[in-house]
């Protein structure tokens, strides 16, 4: 043990008499303890035997094999002191470092070198590639920052919309070739693409569009109740009966579809099919290039008010009360798996994944059903009057309601997560994504809310609605939007585009856009 008293390291009331108590250790003869470092001050250096020692202690441990070099240093190490120790720390650190980005090409080893790097974000790139010049010739070679680019766009649906609409898509996803450029023109492209992000983004925020309006009346037609769109068209339904199809870069009609009896009250189409419901209580299938009608389902007693389909099931509700479950092989052989009943009022909208058919009534109830057996599941109360629509996915299902209000909902659960006010009329559509949720009233009015922070109950509920779009002059009957734009319907028989892509900025107030018009008049 050792012999300092421990009234002497014990019993120190000052930083003085402490430093006074680590002289005197210091000038106690070196003890080792056993299976120990020695306690003690350092040795004075050998006199004049040292370097011959030395020279011998060496050539003897390098005789050794490695298992015994290392034993024997571990050996060694225990019977230095602290001060020792650390010495000996700072000596390795920088033995143990590693550039192995910079080892990996030496040994012919570069891809793993690009591939380390390519998980890096923008931000570390940009420091990645001001370590040393190798380090920017493994990035500059391994062409990282169109891989990082490559990467968003796969991820991302605003990336991947920017990337088709400014055509620097035609740059990606392919081999190195003479027709792809430098990795310094996707190191330039990267913060053009941040700066068009947020410039969106503030539009958006701010209300700032281009409006581009189609009117669609004739002398029988008094609203558009449905549509759905793409990059190259618009389908809508109308109130005359008919289907009608927009070129949406020219915004003239390219066809329409006529066959039902009473006004197209709802649509969905794919590549191949349209599927339409109507106030004439029946569903057609159509085939998208040619308008031929391929089926028409006659099931439902009163009129058709909502339909979806996907992965070869149907679901369709109607004013009647009840809920079709179909199966679709193809578009001429649809089969009728099992009918839903449950609301006590009709059925104004219905939406689905694998888990779960969600369906909305005028009863002022959400009903939630299993995709794979069509049992009941819950029942989500809370809205004071009719609901008119809503949209599921995931856990979250939206919902609006003739009480002017719109609903989240957990549907594990069937709680309420957030009321959302703002609306002075019945909301009759609603969407949402990652960012947003889009609303259409009978007021006239589009709203854009911010769904995160509706998510969030801290979130203040001024906070919630980003900005009120008005330019329709009636209700408000059906929207689809994506990043950059907004398309809507109503009673007003036109078809609003909101762009927030092309925004001009030369002489406008914030909010508003010129307009381009087109008119069709049905002959």
């Amino acid at each position: 043990m050792c012999s300092v008293p421990r009234s002497l390291w014990l019993g120190c009331s000052s930083v003085a008499e402490s430093l006074c108590a680590l002289r005197c250790l210091q000038s106690i003869p070196s003890t080792r303890l056993s299976n120990g470092p020695v306690v003690g001050s350092r040795k004075r250096p050998s006199e004049g035997n040292y370097e011959k020692e030395k020279e011998h202690c060496i050539a003897l441990f390098d005789q050794w094999s490695e298992a015994d070099q290392v034993e024997f240093v571990e050996r060694l190490i225990s019977r230095m002191c602290h001060y020792q120790h650390g010495h000996i720390n700072s000596y390795l650190k920088p033995m143990l470092q590693r550039d192995f980005i910079t080892a990996l090409p030496a040994q012919g080893l570069d891809h793993i070198a690009e591939n380390i790097l390519s998980f890096l974000d923008a931000r570390s790139l940009c420091s990645a590639e001001l370590v040393c010049k190798e380090w920017q010739r493994v990035i500059s070679e391994g062409m990282l920052w169109k891989k990082l680019i490559e990467r968003m766009v796969r991820t991302d649906p605003l990336w991947k919309g920017l990337s088709e609409r400014h055509q620097w898509e035609k740059y990606l996803f392919k081999n190195r070739t003479s027709e792809v450029p430098p990795n310094s023109y996707y190191h330039s492209l990267y913060p053009k693409i941040i700066q068009d992000i947020e410039t969106i983004e503030a539009n958006w925020r701010c209300g700032r569009h281009n409006l581009q309006r189609i009117q669609c009346r004739s002398e029988n037609s008094k609203g558009v109740y449905c549509l759905q769109y793409d990059d190259d068209k618009i389908i809508s339904g109308l109130r005359d009966n008919s289907i009608k199809i927009w070129d949406k870069q020219s915004l003239e009609c390219l066809k329409i579809l006529t066959g039902h009896t009473g006004s197209v009250l709802c649509l969905q189409y794919d590549e191949r099919v349209i599927v339409t419901g109507s106030s004439d209580s029946t569903v057609r299938v159509w085939e998208v290039t040619t308008g031929e009608v391929l089926n028409t389902l006659i099931h439902h007693n009163e009129a058709v008010l909502h339909l979806r389909f996907a992965n070869g099931l149907m679901v369709t509700c109607s004013k009647d009360r009840s809920i079709a479950v179909w199966d679709m092989a193809s578009p001429t052989d649809i089969s009728l798996r099992r009918v839903l009943v449950g609301h006590r009022a009709a059925v104004n909208v219905v939406d689905f994944d694998d888990k779960y058919i969600v369906s909305a009534s005028g009863d002022r109830t959400i009903k939630v059903w299993s995709t794979s057996t069509c049992e009941f599941v819950r029942t989500l109360n809370g809205h004071k009057r009719g609901i008119a629509c809503l949209q599921y996915r995931d856990r979250l299902v939206v919902s609006g309601s003739s009480d002017n209000t719109i609903r989240l909902w957990d549907i594990e659960c069937g709680a309420c997560l957030r009321v959302l006010e703002g609306h002075e009329e019945l909301v009759r559509c609603i969407r949402f994504d990652n960012k947003r949720i889009v609303s259409g009233a009978y007021d006239g009015k589009i709203k854009v809310w911010d769904l995160q922070a509706a998510l969030d109950p801290r979130a203040p509920a001024s906070t919630l609605c980003l900005r009120t779009l008005v330019e329709h002059s009636g209700r408000v009957f059906r929207l689809q939007f994506d990043e950059f734009q907004i398309i809507s319907s109503s009673h007003d028989d036109t078809i609003l585009i909101w762009d927030f892509l092309n925004v001009s900025t030369n002489g406008q107030s914030e909010g508003r856009s010129p307009s381009r018009t087109y008119t069709y008049i049905s002959r």
